[in-house]
């Protein structure tokens, strides 16, 4: 390990910073820890360019976490819809509730306090005490590990406790020395993960700029750049099938909010049959009866069929999640009244209200092509 790399790392990488770092990021600059918090939790896992859309529209409908922790959660994922990792919505919610109740409402700045709260790990309650607070704090994001185990040719697999352990002891190591220096820091170390040591093309490997630790690089010094960090073989994704009921009357249409542990938890849906492994044996029909047995057990199916059309096929939609695929077969039902359903977790909506309740980005999707949500429905 080199000990001159480590003693002048922070140095040359805020130096980097001042000419290539990125600038005019709504939420850089900002001391406010609420205001750190919701832009680091819309990070994870999601492109820049999405959060750029999302950020200032999500700080204007909450900008207080005063009034995040008094907002329905109907409301919050409602506002989170299209942005994924939905958990992240509801332990936001959450969390801005502990924050009120265990803090008056006054985020910690002890990077240990953080990491209790709902929602937050170590490498966010980090990046929050740093730029929030000026903590020597160190961060582990995926940009993170890139570099470090570039830079000290780290071996193994990012998974392994063992590689995951000497990054964080790296990532402490290489700390800047002044605490008023750890906001431009921390954010120069993620600017130069996502801009210039990326995955598949650093500036190291294409010659048009001067990576300024290309000396000090033990990758890049063994040409070994694309092999670090090591990487796991990936599993194909599993694959299945579920259907689903569109059921319309009038101008509303049957929703079901999903239990708050499953995939979309706490999200409106259409009703939906359990997840069973994809068949190769192509599409069936179907009958209302045999659907309302496999979808809603619990409903009185005499009530419906006098009500109801016959069922009709719709479109089949795939949906690829991060470690599977579903592909949604949907069946429309036309109702000539609003049946009133005997389950809790059913509500009929006006199409014109669509927009108010947290929707799964694909069946906000398939709503919007039925030019079911008029009138701008489904904008928020």
């Amino acid at each position: 390990m080199s000990k001159t790399l480590i003693t002048n790392f922070s140095q040359k990488l805020i130096t980097w910073h001042v000419r290539n770092g990125r600038s005019g990021l709504p939420w850089q600059g900002n001391r406010d820890p609420y205001a750190v918090w919701i832009s680091e939790i819309m990070l994870q896992q999601t492109q820049v360019a999405m959060v750029l859309e999302r950020y200032t529209r999500f700080m204007k409908r909450f900008p207080t976490i005063q009034k995040l922790a008094a907002a329905h959660i109907d409301d919050v994922l409602a506002e989170w819809a299209g942005l994924g990792y939905y958990s992240r919505a509801r332990n936001l919610h959450v969390c801005a509730q502990q924050v009120i109740t265990e803090y008056g409402g006054v985020f910690p700045g002890d990077p240990a306090l953080l990491e209790q709260l709902k929602g937050i790990g170590r490498s966010t309650a980090g990046a929050i005490a740093a730029f929030a607070f000026h903590k020597r704090a160190p961060i582990l994001d995926a940009n993170v590990k890139r570099i470090l185990a570039r830079l000290f040719a780290v071996d193994g697999a990012l998974q392994d406790k063992r590689v995951n352990d000497d990054l964080w002891e790296l990532s402490s190591a290489l700390l800047p020395i002044k605490p008023n220096d750890m906001p431009v820091y921390t954010q120069a170390l993620m600017d130069f993960g996502a801009t210039w040591c990326t995955a598949r093309k650093p500036v190291c490997l294409s010659g048009e700029k001067k990576c300024p630790f290309e000396k000090e690089c033990q990758a890049n010094l063994s040409d070994q750049v694309l092999e670090f960090p090591k990487k796991t073989a990936r599993t194909k994704s599993p694959e299945f099938d579920c259907d689903m009921l569109l059921i319309r009357s009038g101008n509303t249409v049957l929703l079901q909010i999903r239990p708050s542990k499953a995939i979309w938890g706490g999200l409106w849906c259409l009703p939906e049959s359990s997840w069973s492994a994809k068949s190769t044996a192509g599409k069936k029909s179907s009958t209302l009866s045999s659907l309302f047995r496999t979808i809603l057990p619990d409903e009185k199916l005499a009530a419906w069929q006098k009500h109801c059309q016959p069922v009709k096929e719709g479109p089949q939609i795939k949906h690829v999640f991060s470690h599977r695929r579903l592909w949604m077969q949907v069946w429309d039902i036309n109702a000539y009244q609003c049946v009133e359903p005997t389950g809790a977790n059913l509500r009929w909506v006006p199409l014109n209200q669509l927009g108010r309740y947290g929707l799964p980005q694909p069946i906000k999707v398939l709503l919007q092509g039925l030019s079911l949500a008029h009138d701008g429905g489904l904008k928020n």
